[in-house]
């Protein structure tokens, strides 16, 4: 939803009626009382007058609105419309996301989509509302503040790890954004006794978690991940910032990301690629209106209400899992990815039951004796090209990089085709619209429906052929 696009009688409506269905997608700045608030809060509704609406909180920050303390607009979850968009806001907000902007400042955003810090700007004020240095700042605030409220974090490290330079700008910025000191903020919380970090992952409604989660469990990589009854664990090597993570399904409804790594500077990077692994930004109300509108997966839909494209929590292995997976089994992967693990990966200090390893970065299979896992010598070949591209920066495989031109790289290595490049776009780049028509899951599953493969009928679930895909490989087991 852009800037110029907020209908103004809609986005009322929608805070009168409390539309959990906006939530995150706008934020009402309440001019009498200076906060701005979500759709969802329970606060008396403010007149007509009172209000201005912003398509990003940090544009009602920027405007000068303080968050509520009633609604918490860091829990929203994020805004669906900007996790698969390709272009230069979407990409850039995600390298926001993932810390770019803390590490190399916004200079170093754009010289990485290769623009003027200018441009980007003019972008970002046209279409968010708000600065690229405004959007960076309120994203490590509202880190620091759930930080602060829900872990046992220090003050010092929780400026660390939301990505404040210093102690001094963290403390100033936190009373200026909230109206209160972090430990003030602490204070108030009474916060919580958990090891290592523990924060609330929010989503919208419904989510198939366990669907998700059995996905992960059959493609689960040996001694790098763990897949058990309402949660995935995994270990992590983040520019050298190491640990385990675990993402679990609480009774209480709600997904909590758990931490436990040497250098919380990775923090805000492990946030973002959970969500991801998870898709938890998807709106499952708009991607099942529009496929619903195909009878012959409506009952699918019904069956499985709130089913998500399981993302990646790293793209370069995300993408060697793929070519393992060429031309064999799905259980035959999994053991060729724990053979790879095995040889390449890095032993963990400290293992954690069956986590051992650490997955093997670029630079290690760029040289790699890779066949010698049982891989035919040409599969081989091709990881260790995709490891050189990947090393030398050639090809990023994180969705910040250029969707198309990403796609292009791939297909042009060799052992690459088109159905590999469509599973890597649809898991690790990103790419809401992936279709993948030469699957033999696919094919069965068209033809259990009654769909022809050959009428092309793929273009009317445009542009949530990702999701579509899901479903038929779903429908399969139903």
């Amino acid at each position: 939803m852009l800037l110029m696009e907020l209908d103004l009688d809609a986005c009322y409506e929608a805070i009168r009626s409390r539309d959990a269905r906006f939530d995150g997608r706008f934020f009402t700045g309440v001019t009498s009382t200076g906060i701005y608030c979500r759709p969802i809060c329970p606060a008396r509704t403010p007149g007509r007058r009172n209000v201005r609406f912003f398509p990003f909180a940090a544009a009602a920050e920027e405007a000068g609105f303080r968050p509520c303390r009633r609604c918490r607009p860091d829990r929203s979850p994020s805004s669906p419309d900007w996790d698969w968009r390709g272009d230069l806001v979407g990409r850039a907000l995600r390298l926001i996301g993932e810390g770019t902007a803390d590490r190399e400042g916004i200079p170093g955003v754009a010289d990485r989509l290769g623009v003027s810090e200018r441009h980007l700007r003019r972008l970002f004020v046209s279409e968010l509302g708000a600065a690229p240095g405004s959007v960076a700042r309120t994203h490590r605030t509202q880190l620091a503040r759930r930080l602060i409220e829900e872990s046992s974090m220090s003050i010092s490290a929780v400026a660390l790890a939301s990505g404040f330079s210093s102690i001094r700008r963290f403390n100033a910025t936190m009373q200026d954004t909230f109206g209160r000191t972090p430990t003030a903020m602490r204070r108030a919380s009474g916060g919580t006794a958990s090891a290592g970090c523990t924060l609330r992952l929010p989503f919208r409604a419904p989510f198939a978690s366990e669907d998700v989660l059995s996905y992960l469990r059959g493609r689960a990589t040996p001694g790098v991940e763990s897949v058990g009854p309402g949660h995935y664990r995994r270990s992590v090597d983040i520019d050298g910032s190491r640990g385990i993570v675990e993402i679990a399904l609480e009774d209480s409804g709600e997904m909590r990301l758990h931490a436990h790594l040497d250098s919380v500077a990775a923090l805000a990077a492990v946030v973002r690629r959970s969500r991801h692994l998870f898709d938890l930004d998807a709106d499952p109300g708009v991607i099942s209106t529009h496929l619903s509108g195909d009878p012959k997966l409506r009952s699918t839909l019904a069956a499985l209400p709130g089913l998500r494209v399981p993302g990646s929590f790293d793209g370069f292995e995300l993408a060697v899992r793929a070519i393992l997976g060429q031309q064999v089994s799905v259980r035959a992967a999994t053991t060729l990815a724990g053979r790879l693990v095995a040889a390449f990966g890095e032993p963990m200090a400290q293992p954690d039951g069956p986590l051992t390893h650490y997955f093997p970065s670029p630079h290690r299979l760029t040289d790699a004796p890779i066949a010698q896992i049982g891989l035919p010598e040409r599969r081989a070949a091709t990881i260790a090209t995709l490891a050189h591209a990947v090393a030398s920066g050639d090809i990023v495989l994180d969705g910040t990089a250029d969707m198309t031109e990403t796609k292009t790289k791939l297909i042009a290595l060799p052992g690459i085709g088109p159905w590999t490049v469509a599973y890597i776009a649809m898991r690790a780049l990103r790419d809401p619209d992936s279709f993948l028509p030469s699957d033999l899951g696919i094919k069965h599953a068209l033809t259990k429906l009654g769909i022809d493969p050959k009428d092309n009928r793929d273009e009317r679930w445009r542009p949530w052929r990702s999701y579509a895909t899901l479903y038929l490989w779903a429908s399969l087991a139903t």
